[in-house]
């Protein structure tokens, strides 16, 4: 998501305010560290001289956590490796260029179509990409990312979404059925979920709708639990974190079928930055861990931090 929105109830954020937000983080990044939550462990900041990094808003890893694909909101992709030392930290990512995502005539999406921001990839290798520009929310899909996609069939209600607040999360499950949650829907309810199978989307799930935080990223962890990142912005304090999982009872597809809610994380204002994307894995020790990216917004002033967290046993929440 592009930072040109006031939360909620407002239009648009102030671009002054966000660059004031930005430079007050900085300054604050120092002392961030003694307020990590117990469960940290470390962050990298990834810089590229390629020319379209930047303004990642998803993230998929391979089962160990070592290959990576990640989607910038500017309809741009990348693929690579993370490197990690014995202790588990991240040391180095090598990444290929920023392709772009093309449409179903081969060409590179336009303006008014290129504003990616959910990934999900099925076992089969097929992948989807969740859209939130201008009237054009939707889920595309691809059997590669260097091949032509093509969209999803669209409910009525994504037409009726708010601009700019849209489609950000994307996960699949162990079935292959596609769930998606727009970021700020309108009126003051609870977030809905479009699930898609057999080639519909139905609404019938929900999500509770909580002061401060909004939803941006998810996945499905290898627990079968479904995962979702949540942002807050707090003006000139910058950004909070939080991720919550939910068991998921799939034969009931109610609004209740998000059961047994934990929060796995949530961070003070200014530890990280915008954090958007989450993966979620099982590391060589057997913890589950949560990868998430940070969308710079193309803005010197942000960074790409790669950052990661262990979910925590059950008895610490």
């Amino acid at each position: 998501m592009r930072l040109v929105r006031k939360p909620r109830h407002a239009s648009i954020w102030s671009r002054r305010t966000l660059i004031a937000g930005m430079a007050v983080m900085l300054a604050l990044e120092g002392s961030a560290a003694s307020h990590y939550p117990a469960n940290f462990i470390g962050s990298y900041v990834w810089r590229s001289d390629d020319p379209k990094h930047g303004g990642f808003s998803a993230l998929e890893l391979s089962p160990d956590g070592a290959q990576f694909t990640a989607i910038s909101d500017r309809a741009g992709w990348t693929t690579g490796q993370i490197t990690r030392d014995d202790a588990g930290l991240i040391t180095a990512i090598n990444a290929a260029p920023v392709a772009s995502l093309l449409d179903t005539n081969g060409q590179p999406l336009g303006r008014l179509r290129a504003d990616s921001e959910g990934l999900a990839i099925a076992a089969n290798g097929r992948i989807f990409i969740s859209f939130e520009g201008e009237g054009s929310a939707r889920v595309m899909v691809f059997d590669s990312l260097s091949n032509p996609g093509r969209d999803l069939p669209r409910p009525p209600e994504f037409a009726t979404m708010r601009l700019n607040a849209a489609l950000e999360a994307l996960a699949i499950d162990p079935a292959g059925a596609l769930y998606t949650v727009a970021e700020s829907p309108r009126g003051s309810g609870p977030h809905p979920v479009f699930r898609f199978a057999n080639n519909t989307w139905a609404q019938t799930l929900t999500l509770p709708r909580t002061k401060n935080f909004d939803p941006v990223g998810a996945d499905f962890g290898p627990d079968g639990r479904f995962y979702v990142l949540e942002r807050g912005f707090h003006g000139v304090l910058g950004f909070s974190s939080r991720v919550r999982s939910f068991a998921v009872t799939p034969a009931a597809f109610t609004p209740a079928a998000f059961t047994d809610a934990r929060t796995e994380l949530e961070t003070a204002r200014g530890t990280h930055d915008n954090l958007e994307g989450i993966a979620v894995w099982r590391d060589r020790s057997g913890d589950i861990r949560l990868t998430m990216i940070a969308d710079d917004n193309f803005l010197w002033l942000q960074r790409t931090e790669v950052v990661e967290y262990r979910a925590l046993p059950r008895g610490l929440r």
